[in-house]
């Protein structure tokens, strides 16, 4: 599969694993991180920690020269309008935190691509792939069929809505286990009443979707846990 980008290669549904690696990190830094095991993306968050574009551009850079995809979660739900402007600071991936309306998914979509799938204004010297690729179509044909876009899902509405969200040209579905249990300790006996419950709600929904679960599993050692249960995307801290 070494010629699939990580887009076909998801919606494939080939088991895929990324790291997190600090914002702020060096370019050795980074290597160091991805080093240690057979990593697919590299992913950084600024809805949780301090953010300036500089550092992001830099960030996706380091990323490029180390031949690694990166995946940049944005600030806030209500940022997606922003998309398209921080797809052209370098990211190749989008994940969108706290989503659980069906306007906010479809916006999302709208920014990230280009027309005439979306509505992504073109330009951008830092974007992701764009080197070699200066004719607008060109570029834009192959972003549409690059980029990968993530929606998170926070909340048992989200979980429970999962069909209507997973709609043409979202990715993978995403979790935030720690903000799903507050949800779930808000009811009384919930039907989902953990956060694997939700997991295995949502396989089950999906199907055969070309759309993905991408899950915050944190620790190497579940691997082989929620891949078992039909997830195909995980998200790890750094190996010690």
């Amino acid at each position: 599969m070494a010629d699939k980008n990580l887009k076909q290669r998801i919606r494939e549904g080939e088991k895929l694993i990324g790291v997190s690696v600090p914002l702020n990190a060096t370019k050795l830094e980074m290597d160091s991180i991805i080093q240690k095991d057979d990593y697919d993306f590299v992913f950084t968050d600024s809805q949780h920690g301090p953010f300036n574009e500089e550092t992001l551009v830099q960030f996706c850079g380091y990323a490029s020269e180390l031949g690694i995809p990166s995946q940049f979660r944005i600030k806030h739900t209500r940022h997606s309008y922003l998309i398209g402007n921080i797809l052209d600071l370098g990211p190749v991936g989008i994940e969108v935190p706290q989503v659980e309306d069906i306007e906010t998914v479809k916006e999302a979509v709208h920014y990230f691509y280009y027309p005439h799938k979306g509505g992504r204004s073109v330009g951008g010297a830092a974007r992701y792939g764009v080197e070699g690729r200066g004719d607008r179509i060109e570029y834009a044909d192959w972003w549409n069929s690059t980029g990968f876009l993530s929606i998170q899902m926070e909340s048992l509405r989200a979980v429970t809505t999962v069909k209507k969200l997973a709609i043409e040209g979202v990715d993978c579905l995403t979790w935030g286990p720690n903000d799903l249990l507050f949800d779930i300790e808000s009811h009384s006996n919930p039907l989902l009443s953990t956060v694997d419950d939700c997991v295995k709600h949502a396989l089950d929904q999906l199907g055969d979707s070309h759309t993905k679960i991408s899950f915050r599993s944190y620790d190497y050692k579940l691997r082989d846990k929620y891949f078992d249960m039909g997830v195909t995307v995980l998200m790890e801290s750094p190996r010690s």
